[in-house]
């Protein structure tokens, strides 16, 4: 299954001045496109500590997706971080400095021009927005933090990730966890390729407990369920649900 690691960059977001928006645009992105996450970290403007982050997720996941630190002022050092990671300098990418001055037309400073900058052998991914491109070293997407361009730049990466998405199951118990943890540990034993999650529901009305079990293969999930409902007492189980297939 493809992995990814997000990193969520900006001091802003660290001291509270701003609530992080990017993060869960991108976990639902990541889910609907099979790609499993499995690291999400929040990241101040410091230029080693992205990039060792960075250069260890590269290493562990599939992909790693960057959001912020990506602009024309002195805190913006996501692209020199990167660069760091990896051992190799920032240069302007002329095509994106060119686009800047088009677009800019009299309003172009030179500051404007730190946005052309880019990993030494990044690629571009292009997108029909208008906006300026994404950048792309190895397996490390660098997407801009303000929510409403992260969100348009999402596009790219529906192109380039894919995986499978698991099969879900969800179960509706009225009983408290203490009464079923046996049970799920039961199953989670005999299935090792089946996840189960359960999640106390404080104010549902119709039960207390929602608990989740999910695995790429059908065949292996709907024998985990039946095994799950054999153990668990009749009496506590509300309704079992089947999402519907996407389309």
């Amino acid at each position: 299954m493809t992995t990814a690691a997000a990193l969520i960059i900006g001091d802003e977001i660290l001291s509270g001045k701003v609530r992080d928006a990017n993060g869960p645009l991108l976990i639902e992105l990541l889910r609907d496109l099979g790609v499993r996450l499995e690291r999400l970290v929040v990241l101040g403007d410091e230029v080693a500590e992205i990039a060792a982050e960075v250069r260890s997720c590269s290493e562990r996941y599939d992909a790693v997706v960057c959001s912020g630190g990506i602009g024309p002022t002195h805190d913006d050092r996501t692209v020199a971080a990167v660069a760091g990671a990896f051992g190799v300098k920032v240069v302007s990418d002329p095509e994106v400095a060119a686009m800047i001055r088009a677009w800019w037309g009299d309003h172009f400073t030179e500051a404007a021009l730190r946005m052309a900058d880019v990993p030494e052998g990044a690629r571009l991914i292009h997108g029909d927005d208008g906006l300026l491109p994404v950048v792309v070293f190895r397996n490390v997407y660098l997407l801009p933090g303000v929510p409403r361009l992260f969100e348009v730049k999402l596009d790219a990466l529906r192109a380039e990730l894919s995986g499978q998405r698991p099969q879900l199951r969800s179960l509706y118990l009225r009983c408290d966890e203490s009464r079923i943890a046996p049970q799920l540990a039961e199953v989670d034993s005999e299935f090792p390729e089946v996840a189960i999650g359960s999640y106390p529901q404080v104010e549902a009305a119709d039960h207390r407990i929602w608990v989740t079990v999910e695995a790429l293969d059908g065949d292996v999930l709907d024998r985990a369920v039946a095994r799950l409902l054999e153990l668990l007492p009749a009496e506590v189980v509300v309704r079992v649900e089947r999402p519907p297939s996407p389309d």
